[in-house]
């Protein structure tokens, strides 16, 4: 009788948004490895995933859905590189020390990403994986929603989207809505969402859409550049119901 193939552990890093769930429901069908826990990061003041500016409550609904643990990675409001990169070498050195050897991410272009990512991981002897890496954004957004997955934007960037789509369910019509020039999965930061249902949930996540509220954030200013200009950001709050 042969022994039974052992997978490599691994940690899944979950944004609460599509690309993640698609990314894990690739990584399930592949069967490939076995996930351990789900790893998010948290701004630790507002007890909001960062970015995408969804309450903890619905995170740790998903994880219940999703049955998997949740590793909360807490951040302070506004980290510097070198905080973040302090608190991150911790979280992923305790991961290490459980035996798990890879980390996956829902990441689809941006090559600097991704190099940064393995580039850290190998320092500590961990590797990267990529299961939506070079995919075509506009098939998989479309395989995506013929799965049965159902997603909400929660956050848009003002310099590439208006207001008026944060809060809106993606489907077909908010596909059609898109400028040209929006890659259909918001891979460039011009949107993000949080996936309340789908094959690989046990039930959906119960919300009620909430207010919308504007944010700002200082641009990153270069050497030659006289700007102090600020990037807007439209947060669509989610309320859970359940």
């Amino acid at each position: 009788m042969q022994n039974q193939l052992i997978k490599p552990k691994a940690i899944f890093n979950w944004s609460s948004g599509k690309d993640s769930a698609f990314a894990l429901y690739k990584t399930l069908r592949e069967d490939k490895f076995e996930i351990v826990s789900l790893l998010t990061s948290i701004n630790k003041e507002f007890q909001r995933i960062s970015m995408h500016g969804v309450h903890v409550s619905l995170l740790e609904k998903q994880a219940a859905s999703l049955n998997f643990p949740l590793i909360k990675m807490e951040l302070p409001k506004e980290p510097s590189m070198e905080e973040y990169r302090e608190i991150m070498s911790k979280t992923m050195s305790e991961i290490q020390s459980q035996g798990i050897t890879h980390s996956i991410f829902g990441d689809i272009f941006l090559e600097d990403l991704r190099k940064y990512r393995e580039e850290q991981l190998q320092s500590i002897g961990m590797k990267a994986v990529f299961p939506l890496w070079k995919q075509n954004t506009t098939d998989l957004i479309h395989d995506f929603l013929d799965l049965g997955f159902k997603t909400v934007v929660t956050c848009v960037n003002e310099t590439y989207l208006d207001k008026s789509f944060a809060g809106r369910i993606i489907d077909e019509n908010f596909i059609k809505d898109l400028p040209e020039n929006i890659d259909p999965c918001g891979e460039n930061g011009e949107f993000h969402t949080f996936t309340f249902d789908g094959p690989i949930f046990r039930n959906p996540i119960q919300f009620e859409i909430g207010e919308t509220v504007m944010k700002t954030y200082p641009k990153p200013k270069s050497d030659d550049d006289n700007d102090n200009g600020e990037y807007i950001f439209w947060f669509c709050d989610l309320i859970l119901t359940q």
